[in-house]
């Protein structure tokens, strides 16, 4: 017979027995004490070997889905895709607008429905496995491919027309254009990226379709786990060579007490690491303006990747500038990071909370509505959501309680620290700020340096006439010898 392996709900509701003892009939159903050990040890030895590289499709971690001012983000407004959300009543307009744009995906297609559709019934038991127990266990095999092949071509088909402005032909709306793009990008939301791939071969335009998708989000060398994982890894870019090389250190030297893998551990704590005696994860400054009164100048970075955060220095010396990729924000922006972020929390996704890091130092640096001003000014920031205060409100509210890799731009908080300490730096910002603040204190600055100039002028004038001149000495001489 199959041995049973207790469940955690089964280690606390049931009753333990010793080895040899019998129960009453009126007892709970009972385990032993030995069946009590080997499931602990079994559930752990579960957890520490089972983190994978792409974490399976799930909901929202409850750290997150119990914040009540989280809730908003997570939630479909037009349409459900996948299996956690397509019970709700309230997503009935969006399953018409996925009906259309499977139809077209299967007509275009060149292949019959039933073609396309048995190609996802034979691939039900992986596509399956792509999602957590949970959100797929009340949907037998069948009822679960004609959801994923309906919501997989009305995917494929989106992007499409999106990218091909071919909407109008279908009679779609723009505002339900709009907010199905956003609903393509929620956690809950997301289809393996398995079936788009199973589909698209399938499909008598297969080129096409993957060109659309990459100029959708972006491009990608791995087949990535859904679209939410081909957004981060679009946003986050390439590592830095310096993470790399970190990486690969500390890969090298698996004895070392010094090295550790710049990973998060699974409990959520990051190791506490200093550089140089200092401590990256604690700066003395706050926000955008604190940097702006020692001299530091926002930049745009050469490109949008959010890793590319730096800081450098001016021949070395002032002014500091600290340049950040460009971001656009918009409605779109909160449940985009959001998600982001819940995806990073993932128990079973191993990575390096990129994500999470960048609107961590972002929120740093964004504190009151001025520092948005400032980084609208320096076009590292371009707002289209609406007033300043409202992106202020928005990185204050989505920065709440993220738990950041350390580790992450390390290095450029370090360089700023140590600037920011430097008293000469101080006090040649504030003499900056003081006396060329404006043009008008710069142009009086140069009047009286053209007075003074002027006056020096004269004077040494005057005085080199008043001297006499070798012509007048060589007469007086003369008259003398007469």
């Amino acid at each position: 017979m199959e041995e049973h392996i207790v469940s955690i709900e089964e280690l606390y509701s049931k009753k333990v027995v010793k080895s040899g003892e019998g129960s009453s009939s009126h007892d709970r159903p009972s385990i032993s004490r030995e069946e009590r050990f080997r499931s602990l040890t079994e559930v752990a030895a579960g957890v520490q070997t089972g983190v994978v590289k792409e974490a399976k499709i799930q909901k929202v971690i409850f750290l997150l889905r119990d914040h009540k001012h989280f809730v908003k983000y997570f939630e479909p407004r037009v349409v459900a895709l996948g299996p956690i959300h397509h019970d709700n009543k309230k997503y009935q307009l969006g399953e018409k607008y996925k009906l259309i744009l499977a139809n077209k995906f299967v007509e275009c297609s060149g292949k019959s429905i039933e073609v396309l559709y048995e190609a996802v019934v034979n691939e039900i038991k992986q596509l399956r496995e792509c999602f957590e127990e949970e959100v797929t266990k009340k949907y037998d095999d069948e009822a679960l491919a004609w959801m994923l092949f309906v919501d997989g071509s009305a995917i494929v088909q989106y992007i499409f027309s999106a990218v091909n402005n071919k909407f109008k032909e279908l009679n779609i709306k723009i505002d339900s254009i709009t907010f199905a793009q956003q609903d393509l990008f929620l956690l809950e939301n997301q289809v393996p990226y398995r079936l788009l791939n199973l589909l698209m071969n399938l499909s008598g335009k297969n080129d096409e379709l993957r060109i659309s998708i990459g100029s959708f989000i972006g491009s990608f060398r791995s087949e990535p786990a859904h679209l939410l994982d081909l957004l981060r890894t679009t946003l986050l870019g390439a590592q830095k060579e310096e993470e790399n090389n970190l990486t690969n250190k500390a890969s090298s030297s698996p004895g070392s007490s010094n090295s550790e893998p710049p990973s998060r551990k699974t409990c959520g704590i990051w190791p506490h690491r200093k550089k140089g005696g200092e401590d990256p994860d604690w700066q003395s400054y706050r926000n955008v303006q604190e940097l702006k009164s020692a001299g530091i100048q926002l930049k745009q970075s050469k490109n949008s990747n959010l890793r590319n955060i730096s800081f450098t220095r001016k021949f070395g010396f002032y002014p500091g500038y600290l340049w950040l990729p460009p971001i656009k924000v918009d409605d779109s922006t909160g449940p985009k990071f959001m998600n982001l972020i819940a995806y990073e929390m993932c128990l079973d996704f191993d990575n390096d909370f990129g994500i999470t890091s960048y609107i961590s130092f972002l929120d740093s640096l964004i504190d009151e509505v001025n520092d948005v001003k400032d980084m609208r000014k320096a076009h590292v920031l371009y707002n289209l959501l609406g007033s300043d205060q409202e992106v202020a409100d928005l990185f204050n509210e989505i920065g709440t309680d993220l738990v950041p890799n350390i580790e992450a731009y390390e290095d450029v908080k370090l360089k700023i620290q140590s600037y920011y300490d430097n008293n000469w730096m101080t006090w040649m910002a504030q003499f900056f700020h003081d006396h060329f603040s404006s043009p008008w204190t710069i142009l009086a600055f140069l009047g009286v340096l053209l007075g003074l100039v002027l006056t020096a002028a004269q004077t040494l004038y005057a005085v080199m006439a008043s001297q006499p001149g070798p012509c007048e000495k060589f007469c007086k001489l003369k008259l003398k010898e007469t």
